[in-house]
């Protein structure tokens, strides 16, 4: 015997009921389907993002998930938004399974047509990957839906949990890593960019969170992305290395603005071999005014006005008073008093083994970048006994 059952999107599928004798006597029921299913390929994490290189992702999730973070490049067709997604957990958590998929195909069914037009207007060629947080319905029927209009569908097994579990477990693969420090005002963000143009492999993780590093940080950069889109969009950074080969990363602490770094990036800033450099106080202050004081007084005010406690009533004051009167040369050296301070009191908690230093650097910043990697590639040869982080 057999009835008709459906699912979300309403792709109707007939249920078989056949009689199996067991070897106790007792009679077992098996279920078969009469409909020929369409090939759906559940996929792991590292075989998914090779294949996203040149096929484009689709994320099911609603797009309060997706702002939070998603896989960069991915194209996002929900099957529910936000409302009718927590419309659905309502039922679920009050009501039931059940009741939640009659409320999810009542939501969902009429809108089969505009999931395949979306895509279509997405999405060029007919090979797709696709996903939702788990693995679970979501993906399941929307992958069902498109590969039954034509599409050859791939699904991420167990969702964007597993690809974020995954990211963090690859960020933290062994890497010989030069972190390359210094006081504030040395110039470290070109000296990076001059670095990777030399062909050195560099991760620019102040560019990658919009944000300077210090209290000024957010001064002329975009919006920071949240802390999980930070993750995502830094794995494809690390992903696409050769870790064989040594990878340059800007000394950082912690937090870059309202980013917090993952734990496997820290244990890499900690553990990797520190390259300072070094630079006098004159030009430190010329870098700073020169970067700085083309942004209006009011948001140098403010930004002084977040770091006052630390600073001090006494610094502080003088800070904005001299900010008032236009000596951008007095606020710099008021900045630079205390994060030097702070840098210090960072660098007496390194491995001394551990550092090379290199200055003070002179004439162009072309020339330097070769000494430094002079001093780095040298210390890594002399170390080469050193564990790997």
């Amino acid at each position: 015997m057999g009835f008709k059952v459906t699912n979300y999107l309403g792709l109707a599928d007939t249920l078989i009921i056949t009689e199996k004798p067991c070897f106790d006597g007792q009679t077992k029921l098996i279920l078969t389907t009469s409909m020929k299913r369409p090939l759906i390929n559940p996929v792991a994490p590292d075989y998914f993002l090779e294949q996203s290189e040149f096929t484009p992702v689709v994320d099911v999730r609603a797009p309060v998930e997706f702002n939070r973070g998603h896989i960069p490049g991915a194209v996002n067709i929900p099957l529910f938004d936000d409302r009718s997604r927590a419309a659905v957990g309502t039922v679920y958590r009050n009501e039931g399974h059940d009741a939640a998929v009659a409320l999810g195909y009542g939501i969902a069914n009429p809108r089969r047509q505009h999931y395949l037009e979306t895509l279509a207007n997405n999405v060029a060629g007919s090979d797709i990957l696709l996903h939702c947080w788990r693995g679970g319905m979501r993906s399941a029927e929307m992958a069902r839906l498109f590969s039954e209009s034509g599409y050859t569908v791939q699904v991420l097994s167990g969702g964007y949990k597993a690809y974020r579990r995954y990211i963090r477990q690859e960020l933290g693969r062994p890497a010989d890593v030069f972190v390359l420090g210094g006081l504030t005002g040395s110039g470290k963000t070109e000296l990076l960019t001059l670095l990777k143009h030399k062909g050195e492999q560099v991760i620019d993780l102040e560019q990658l969170a919009c944000h300077k590093g210090s209290v000024f940080g957010a001064l002329g950069q975009m919006p920071q992305p949240t802390n999980e889109q930070f993750e995502n969009d830094l794995y494809l950074a690390w992903s696409q290395l050769d870790l064989s080969r040594p990878v340059w990363i800007e000394d950082e602490s912690r937090m870059i603005g309202t980013i917090t770094l993952p734990d496997p990036v820290i244990s890499h800033l900690n553990g990797g071999t520190l390259v300072t450099v070094e630079l006098e106080f004159s030009r430190r202050i010329e870098r700073l005014v020169s970067e700085y004081a083309r942004f209006g007084r009011t948001q140098l005010a403010e930004a002084i006005c977040k770091i006052s406690e630390r600073l001090g009533g006494t610094h502080t004051n003088a800070a904005l008073a001299a900010l008032e009167k236009g000596l951008y040369d007095e606020v710099a050296g008021i900045m630079l008093a205390y994060y030097d301070k702070a840098y210090r009191h960072s660098m007496s908690r390194r491995n001394p083994a551990k550092i090379v230093s290199v200055g003070p650097l002179d004439g162009k910043n072309e020339d330097n970048v070769v000494r430094i990697c002079e001093s780095a590639y040298k210390h890594l040869k002399n170390g080469s006994d050193l564990p790997r982080f």
